[in-house]
């Protein structure tokens, strides 16, 4: 496998040239005090030190040693104690946490890039502190001062991790179907009975503590969903002056043997008359959680580019090596045996698909980070717009990048051919790695329902338009003849998806399965175009400065090219699809599958 190299030039270039972030840090008030161009440069070139030296080595032994669990006790692989505590040491898990409870206060777009790092070194080592920051901003937006004070303070540090208990075995995805049970207590705590599967970071030997958060209902709680309320439950307890006390009635059954992902602890948590406090207001708490899981759903899709990038590192190492028959258009390398398998189109289509999917999935994920921090720090209608965005955009950040991903990741092995079956190469561990990203955080299914019903649909095609409006304003400002070849095929699928978005609408009220046999080929005609938006985006900046002599930039235009040639095209025959109705699905009965 080829030695990690974090892109920091790539990511420079959409920070400041593409999407102009330290223009934007320096208009809201609430972010120019902590972060400007060079505490974020600084930032980003110390992240890339660590996660090349310190955690990309660990992704080997983390996959063939993985976590061990004996009588409830779980033991990481050999290393990761030691690089964990050199990440707390560094400050790294105070990065995005709150500055009045000892975090550094950067943005999203900052983050976000510092999570694809870690994923590209090891996704399994990113999941301990990657819960822990989803954790801590529930606890910011929703707990209590005490809470905040008590619990907070000591995640940021790094001192804690924390967990997400969601999922229990016979509930799956339908949260309204738990059975975990919170008993109010005559000191204001919760008497927490219940079981949680598939819990991540639930149980290591990383750190002292771990704070849980846990969906429970109360005795007389609503029915369903309406009737969920959240709970931080810690593994010990906290005593009154901050010290740890006794052990709290938590307890790791079991860990689960996966496909992929061995280094993480994804464990069964029993929960035995556990101490537990509220978390936000009673019967509120999923409300509460989705403000850990919007980001972390972003940061799942953040997961898959990481191993997207690995791969592409990995695959264009070994094509430059591997020599095997020869040019169509005569040898490239006659003094040599064969010439390189980049002279081969299909094995330069995998790599560029690759390349092009990957840059492209990091500038959009950029994009949709700096939507969240415009929903976090700005006011008025730019933080209302901001919000509007975020929650249209962060199912496409989950699914779209996910199955691209996991895409690259299959390209790569093929690049290698048998020897991306053979695990010394380590491209296999990749394809493994990735595949979950597709399943926890939510299906990529639920997340297509998630946009096409609940965001489209339900507005009735209303929350498209701050999207379209920009691209929009984009195409009539991009009007040099250079551009065309890039404005016209975007122009095209905004125009595609604006009608396919329409045709569904109407046709959802007459054919209600409509949406759920459109969602995921609609999902990703939108994914392609908001691509195909960021690439044009790219390709505008990049050949304003391809005349400088840098390869980069020539190297940016032309993959640019690429995309709108050979990849955006793909969405027509999606638009195609999703805009059937269901009855060719419907009309075949259970019997006949």
């Amino acid at each position: 496998m080829a030695d990690y190299q974090v892109p920091l030039k790539d990511m420079s270039f959409i920070l400041y040239d593409v999407l102009k972030a330290d223009e934007m840090w320096q208009s809201l008030p609430s972010l120019s005090e902590h972060v400007d161009r060079d505490t974020a440069d600084a930032i980003l070139q110390e992240c890339a030190k660590i996660s090349e030296q310190e955690i990309a080595p660990l992704l080997r032994v983390g996959d063939e040693v993985g976590v061990s669990f004996d009588n409830g006790k779980v033991t990481t692989a050999p290393g990761y104690k030691e690089a964990f505590q050199t990440y707390v040491e560094g400050g790294w898990t105070a990065l995005g946490g709150l500055p009045e409870y000892g975090g550094m206060g950067m943005p999203k777009i900052i983050t976000a890039l510092h999570e694809e790092m870690l994923c590209s070194g090891d996704i399994s080592f990113s999941l301990y502190p990657g819960l822990t920051a989803g954790a801590g901003l529930s606890i910011a937006k929703h707990g209590s001062e005490t809470l905040k004070e008590t619990y907070l303070t000591k995640m940021i540090s790094g001192e804690w991790t924390g967990s997400m208990c969601l999922t229990e075995s016979h509930a799956g995805s339908d949260l309204g179907m738990i059975r975990t049970k919170a008993i109010p207590q005559d000191d204001g705590s919760y008497q927490i009975t219940g079981n949680k599967i598939f819990i991540t970071a639930g149980e290591h030997d990383l750190a002292e503590n771990i704070v849980h958060l846990v969906l429970a209902k109360l005795p007389d709680a609503p029915a369903g969903p309406r009737g969920i309320s959240l709970f931080l439950v810690p593994k010990i307890n906290v005593n009154d002056d901050g010290s740890l006390g006794e052990a709290n009635g938590v307890s790791c059954g079991s860990i689960e043997h996966k496909m992929g992902i061995h280094g993480s602890a994804t464990c069964v948590m029993n929960f035995d008359d556990a101490k537990g406090y509220l978390v936000g207001e009673v019967n509120k708490g999923l409300a509460c959680m989705f403000t850990m899981m919007n980001f972390e759903r972003v940061g799942v899709g953040i997961q898959a580019i990481g191993s997207a990038e690995r791969s592409y590192q990995n695959a264009i190492e070994y094509a430059k090596d591997r020599i095997q028959g020869r040019s169509a258009t005569g040898a490239k390398s006659p003094d040599k045996a064969a010439d390189s398998i980049l002279v081969h189109g299909d094995v330069r289509r995998m790599l560029l698909n690759m390349k092009a999917l990957t840059e492209g999935s990091r500038a959009l994920s950029s994009y949709i980070s700096m939507q969240l921090d415009y929903s976090t720090y700005a006011e008025g209608e730019a933080q209302k717009k901001g919000e509007t965005m975020a929650a249209l955009l962060t199912p496409i950040a989950k699914a779209f990048f996910t199955d691209l991903g996991f895409e690259s990741t299959v390209a790569g092995q093929q690049v290698f051919g048998g020897h991306g079956f053979i695990r010394e190469w380590g491209q296999e561990q990749l394809v493994r790695d990735t595949r979950i990203t597709q399943i926890y955080e939510g299906t990529n299914g639920i997340q297509a329902m998630d946009l096409l019903g609940r965001k489209v649909v339900a507005s009735k095609g209303a929350m498209l338009a701050p999207f379209v409006e920009e691209v929009e304003a984009f195409i009539a400002d991009s009007t040099a003849d250079n551009m065309k070849e890039f404005v016209e095929p975007l122009a095209k699928a905004l125009a595609a998806l604006q009608q396919l978005s329409s045709d569904i609408v109407a046709g959802s009220e007459t054919d209600p399965n409509m949406i759920g046999t459109a969602a995921n080929d609609y999902l990703h005609v939108f994914g392609y175009t908001a691509m195909g938006y960021l690439w044009a985006m790219m390709a505008k900046e990049a050949l304003a400065k391809q005349e400088s002599g840098d390869d980069f930039y020539v190297g940016k235009v032309k993959t640019a090219r690429y995309y709108f040639a050979r990849l955006l095209p793909r969405m027509y025959s999606l638009v195609a699809t999703a805009s059937q109705a269901s009855t060719v699905l419907f009309d075949i009965d259970e019997d006949l599958f």
